[in-house]
């Protein structure tokens, strides 16, 4: 048997082997990093099985030190990240999730978002179930440092069934997006302290004794701007207060008039998100 024949035969056995313990031989877990001079871009891809209905990614974004970028909802200055999916192929659906952010504090004001590395979870939902999906994207985002400057990064990959070397730094972003809970569970209520043209609303939450909190708002639709809430100096033991003002609403709304908050609350390690209404 020639060499050429005995390789051949080779592949054969460990394809065969892969077929047999259920999983297929990725080409790649990760796309080429797409680099400028403060940052980078890249895909990831998840472990998966042949017969899961949705595939795992990760929109990871590496920063240079001392630069950030910028979660969903910003803050008082920054612009929040834009992820584009056109153009790729057996693609339903890509819904893409926020690991908690990191309050930020300068001369500018308060921002939530990132430093160092971030990856940003996806769920991908193939056009055909059990097909691979080649899946680009590109990601519009700010990288600010003292200045902020808009960048625009591209990445593809093919995401099919397979192990992934990627699978625990995915799981752990996984595992830093915020979890649905109903405002019952934690304790949360909020209310208007007064009738104001911009009204104050407190909110009071239950909270584990000696571990800081953090509270972040945002409004029904990307268009508000609300203030980062700012803690009460004492509150009661195992709880925690807050209070902002109801502004940087859109034009044409009554800071008066009922409506729905979404809160963000991190706890060291943990973090939960509330949907409540505001009488």
């Amino acid at each position: 048997m020639t060499n050429i024949h005995r390789s051949f035969g080779a592949a054969l056995v460990s394809c065969a082997i892969a077929v047999l313990i259920g999983t297929t031989a990725r080409a790649t877990d990760e796309s080429p990093w797409n680099e400028d001079v403060r940052s980078a871009v890249r895909l990831i891809a998840g472990s998966s099985k042949v017969d899961d209905a949705v595939l795992r990614a990760g929109i990871e974004v590496k920063l240079r030190p001392g630069w950030k970028t910028y979660w969903r909802y910003p803050g008082d200055s920054g612009v929040p990240p834009h992820f584009d999916f056109s153009g790729s192929e057996n693609l339903k659906k890509a819904d893409v999730f926020y690991p908690a952010p990191h309050l930020f504090t300068d001369e500018t004001g308060q921002s939530l978002g990132y430093k160092d590395t971030v990856i940003f979870p996806v769920v991908v939902l193939p056009q055909q179930s059990g097909k691979p999906v080649r899946l680009r994207v590109k990601v519009d985002y700010a990288v600010c440092e003292k200045l902020c400057v808009p960048v625009e990064g591209r990445a593809e990959l093919v995401l099919e069934s397979g192990d992934s070397k990627h699978d625990p730094t995915l799981t752990a972003a996984e595992g830093r997006v915020p979890k649905h809970v109903t405002a019952g569970q934690l304790g949360l209520t909020a209310k208007r302290a007064n009738d104001g043209a911009k009204p104050t609303v407190t909110v009071d939450l239950g909270a584990p004794a000696g571990k800081p909190v953090e509270l972040f708002v945002e409004g029904p639709t990307p268009q508000w701007a609300l203030p980062i809430p700012k803690p009460a100096k004492t509150a009661p033991p195992g709880r925690a207060q807050f209070s902002f003002e109801l502004d940087g609403l859109p034009p044409g709304v009554d800071p008066k008039s009922p409506t729905d908050l979404i809160f963000t609350v991190v706890t060291g390690d943990r973090a939960v998100e509330v949907k409540t209404h505001l009488d």
